[in-house]
């Protein structure tokens, strides 16, 4: 019976292992969804427009 045990123990934890997997990748796909491209997060606001937009 104890080895019943630790196949069912072994087979519960590749099952965890398979959907902790297929969430990682999940998530991954979601975050290059959603990525933003460095040229757009590092463009520069010249001082005096920000100034302007900053007193409306």
């Amino acid at each position: 019976m104890n080895g019943q045990d630790g196949a069912t123990g072994s087979r519960g934890e590749r099952i965890e292992a398979a959907e902790r997997e297929a969430a990682r990748r999940r998530l991954l796909e979601q975050a290059e969804a959603e990525r933003v491209p460095v040229e757009e997060t590092t463009r520069a606001v010249p001082d005096r427009r920000w100034r302007r937009d900053q007193q409306r």
